[in-house]
């Protein structure tokens, strides 16, 4: 059977939150659901919450289940995908995602700082200030 880990949408309007469930690719978005693997809440306050069983996931990604591309994105953020390429085994049984970002345990790499964008100096005449700075005083006529 062709399996595919897909997200089901639920909650209201504009207040989405999502199940990740394994279902066959087949049958229609809303169709029967063969496991269910967690929960993405993009609008949860006061933070987005992202929850899956990771032990279950890889499971089912070893099976062949192939993801969607928001799925993907979900599980590649708790760093599932990263275990599912190296082979390996998490310790952890959930996987889990508090204010939009996962803490740094090996899985992703640390984003590189950035430094402030330097302050050009305006193209006007020198002003008393930073002519006397610059060494250049201008001598008054007598």
């Amino acid at each position: 059977m062709a399996t595919a880990i897909r997200m089901s949408r639920g909650g209201r309007t504009h207040k989405p939150y999502y199940r990740i469930v394994v279902t066959d690719s087949r049958t229609r978005d809303r169709g029967p659901e063969i496991d269910f693997l967690g929960v993405y809440h993009p609008c949860a306050r006061p933070e987005p919450v992202s929850q899956v069983d990771t032990h279950k996931a890889l499971e089912w990604l070893r099976k062949g289940a192939r993801p969607s591309a928001t799925a993907r994105t979900v599980l590649s953020k708790l760093g599932v995908m990263k275990h599912f390429h190296d082979g390996t085994t998490p310790e952890e049984n959930v996987a889990e995602a508090l204010e939009g970002a996962v803490e740094d345990k090996g899985f992703n790499e640390a984003p590189e700082p950035q430094e402030a964008p330097a302050v050009e100096e305006s193209a006007e005449a020198p002003t008393e200030e930073t002519a006397e700075a610059s060494g250049e005083t201008e001598e008054k006529a007598e």
